[in-house]
């Protein structure tokens, strides 16, 4: 009897609001008028009459089903529906099967999969022929970057459509819709009712189904802590092994290389609430004091070491003060690149010349042989010289002098510039090449 329901875009009225509150057409989908609004390109499909294969990425609860549903109905296409995540091999087969009988009775069917992430390399590719024959106008949903998870065959027989998540208007529209289906408004205060769009994270179907719960209440509004305690907040959407952690990480270290405390903050508080690995962390924020602040200001590799051994001391969570101390240090710290550049261009000097032997004046001599042959020999020790510095040629005989370290003046490196400079007019001078 549900399947008839659905089929007639009727729901029974005993399904979840969030089912019966699905649109009818895609003039009534919400939050996604950059694919399907005037010029959208998924709305410029429906109008030209003809659908491709496309791939449906974006978070949850932001309406992938409903448009594929939609969109086969705006088209005239039979549509079918299959999930990788219950679906296998024969699933596949009979689906693919059941397309070929329609389109040979001029029926185009509209193939709907699910989390088609979910479907490994070999299964993927089995969509290949079926999708180039026209069997079947594949469209696919997911929530993890198309990228790393699909095949790149399957990718380019198919266009990629981002879904956004739902703001704040688009969830309070769907909030409007429920209080008309239902009859009453929300018990809620004006205060409430914002915490309640804040607890959706931008998921439709997550706030329709707390909306469920709050209809059922006495009609006396809740405040925000009413709120709290009537429902569980959920953990933010935060997977450790994919996209969104790389995204998050990508926006902490680039917040504290742009000296932006604030939004170093707000970016380590997200991961740290997603259940990130404090530790790891930890080895980023060391990362970021060697490779953006570097001898700019040498504290910050000491600051970033000892947050990774408060953390490691303490734990959490109390230990991830200590790592918020670090990102502000790092964030306010002037910032160089002078060694990272420095090193990267004295790796590829290294590769380049090959094992070239240091000058005879600086090789160890430990034996009489060695002293013979002259290592060791006219070595200045530079504390011991009149201006604590020899000038003497540190780089193999056979390699000209270069310069990798280029202080960009920040800072402590501001002194250091002035040391070296100061060094360079001497050597010179000692060089004659002044």
């Amino acid at each position: 009897m549900s399947d008839l329901f659905e089929a007639s875009g009727i729901h029974p009225p005993d399904a979840p609001l969030a089912d019966r509150l699905r649109p009818a057409s895609l003039d009534q989908v919400v939050g996604q008028d950059h694919l399907l609004g005037e010029g959208g390109p998924i709305r410029r499909m429906i109008e030209a009459g003809r659908l491709g294969s496309m791939i449906l990425w974006g978070p949850p609860g932001t309406g992938k089903t409903t448009i594929a549903r939609l969109l086969a109905k705006a088209a005239g296409y039979q549509y079918q529906q299959i999930s990788a995540v219950f679906s296998g091999v024969a699933d596949l087969k009979k689906a693919f099967e059941q397309a070929r009988v329609r389109r040979a009775a001029g029926q185009s069917t509209l193939l709907f999969v699910d989390e088609i992430h979910r479907f490994n390399r070999a299964q993927q590719d089995g969509f290949l022929p079926f999708v180039e024959e026209g069997v079947v106008t594949l469209v696919g949903a997911t929530t993890e970057n198309p990228s790393f998870e699909l095949n790149g065959a399957l990718l380019s027989r198919s266009q990629v459509f981002v879904l956004k998540r739902l703001d704040d208007a688009a969830l309070n529209q769907l909030l409007i819709r429920a209080e008309a289906e239902e009859g009453l408004p929300l018990p809620l205060t004006l205060e409430a009712r914002q915490a309640l769009l804040a607890l959706a994270d931008g998921d439709g179907r997550y706030l329709l189904t707390m909306a469920e719960t709050l209809f059922a209440l006495p009609p006396e509004p809740l405040d925000v802590q009413a709120l709290a305690a009537t429902l569980q907040r959920r953990a933010p959407a935060y997977d450790k092994s994919r996209e969104e952690h790389y995204n998050l990480i990508s926006a902490l270290h680039k917040s504290v290389r742009g000296s932006d405390p604030d939004a170093a903050l707000y970016w380590l508080a997200r991961m740290l609430n997603g259940g990130e690995d404090p530790l790891y962390l930890a080895r980023r924020i060391v990362r970021m004091a060697v490779e953006d602040i570097g001898e700019a200001d040498p504290l910050s590799l000491l600051v970033a070491n000892a947050a990774k051994d408060t953390y490691d001391f303490l734990g959490s969570p109390e230990g991830e003060l200590a790592l918020a101390q670090a990102v502000v240090h790092l964030a306010t710290a002037p910032k160089s690149v002078g060694v990272y550049e420095a090193f990267k261009a004295a790796k590829r000097a290294a590769a380049e010349t090959g094992s070239l032997m240091p000058p005879a004046h600086i090789r160890n001599a430990p034996t009489k042989l060695m002293k013979s042959l002259g290592y060791g020999k006219g070595y200045q020790y530079d504390p011991d010289t009149e201006e604590g510095f020899s000038g003497a040629n540190f780089f193999p005989d056979e390699m000209d002098r270069r310069v990798f370290y280029k202080p960009k003046g920040e800072g402590h490196e501001e002194k250091v510039k002035a040391r070296l400079e100061r060094w360079a007019a001497m050597r010179a001078a000692k060089s004659g090449t002044s």
